[in-house]
């Protein structure tokens, strides 16, 4: 082997370049780490590798209520889908105001998803003069799931068994009677209040924190009647614990084919309907909000969910209203709607 021999001024020339190449080098490399550094987290992992950990559905009313069950029966079909479990919690209160508001003040990571309503999310905007979040602006819209028709139904030894007979019994008795609902500015109180005013009597409204509750006293003589939705009302109707009087739409309902709707009995242009629909807290990444729509969408187009579904009442949307694009405008829109129902029977509370 051959040796070059370097004169001492050559020597440190040599060695004074290699270490600028040195350090020029591991300042590319610490660059490129920064680089890869900020390029990763302007997506964030979290939200890429969503769901990390449970997910929690939160249900504004208390258990036995209508939503419930179509919350139940979501809730193991979106763990399989989303392969994280799935939580299903019931936090009643306020009108639906409680659990709503606790969505929407939960951070944006796709963790707390509320299984809003009508009451949530499009009555309480305005039966309360100050609600404690805004419908539009406090949520990020995911999928509108289903409808269910709202029926009035009555105590079984109530003397009525049609909506005229009801109203002749009601307008004699009123000053004795009471009727329930899942709550004060929920969807059926209103219906049931609306009814009321449209027929021109006043009754003593009785609110529980839930409509199972409510049903459970109507069963036992109680309360006179209530407002409930189909998936709440159906199995007590078929079990004659209760006394189908009619359906609080314009036109009958599938699910209780043989049930004449308000309008058919005389109360026209009456016509109140239960939705239940999946939204966010405002801020959630758009992967999150992709991913959870895209899980729904699954879930809902099942067979063994819709005829499930179907014997509770409860309706799935078709598919072209199942956006969030579409929940977006449908909110704003059933705001509209309920708005002014309330404000025509001056309704609204502090």
């Amino acid at each position: 082997m051959q040796f070059v021999r370097l004169k001492r001024r050559e020597f440190f020339t040599l060695i004074s370049g290699a270490a600028t190449w040195l350090l020029a080098a591991r300042g590319i490399a610490e660059m490129g780490v920064a680089v890869t550094a900020i390029v990763t987290t302007s997506v964030p992992a979290t939200a890429q590798n969503w769901p990390t950990r449970p997910v929690t559905i939160v249900y504004p009313f208390a258990a036995g209520s209508s939503g419930d069950v179509l919350g139940r029966i979501l809730a193991p079909r979106l763990s399989d889908l989303l392969h994280q479990s799935v939580i299903f919690e019931n936090v009643g209160g306020a009108g639906g105001m409680t659990g709503a508001s606790r969505v929407a003040r939960a951070a944006p990571d796709g963790y707390q998803v509320l299984l809003g309503t009508t009451s949530t999310l499009a009555v309480n905007q305005t039966f309360y003069k100050n609600p404690l979040y805004n419908a539009l602006n406090d949520f990020t819209p995911v999928a509108l799931v289903a409808e269910s028709p709202i029926v009035l139904v009555a105590r079984k030894d109530l003397p009525a068994n049609n909506l005229q007979e009801f109203i002749a019994y009601a307008k004699v008795n009123q000053a004795k009677m009471q009727y329930g609902s899942a709550g004060v500015g929920s969807s059926v109180h209103l219906a049931c209040a609306g009814l009321n005013a449209a027929i021109g009597v006043r009754i003593t409204h009785v609110p529980y924190r839930g409509g199972g509750s409510a049903m459970q006293d109507l069963i036992a003589g109680l309360i006179d009647y209530q407002c409930a939705a189909a998936e709440l009302a159906i199995p007590y109707i078929q079990s004659n614990f209760v006394k189908a009087i009619a359906i609080l739409t314009k036109n009958r309902s599938p699910t209780l084919p043989n049930l004449a709707s308000a309008q058919e009995q005389g109360v026209e242009n009456f016509d109140t309907e239960a939705w239940y629909a999946f939204v966010l807290p405002k801020g959630t990444p758009a992967t999150v909000v992709q991913k959870l729509h895209d899980a729904t969408v699954v879930a809902m187009s099942a067979h063994a969910t819709e005829e499930r579904l179907k014997e509770f009442g409860s309706v799935l949307v078709e598919p072209e209203r199942r956006s969030p694009e579409y929940l977006q405008k449908f909110i704003q829109s059933e705001i509209e709607k309920w708005a002014a129902l309330i404000k025509a029977a001056d309704m609204m509370v502090e």
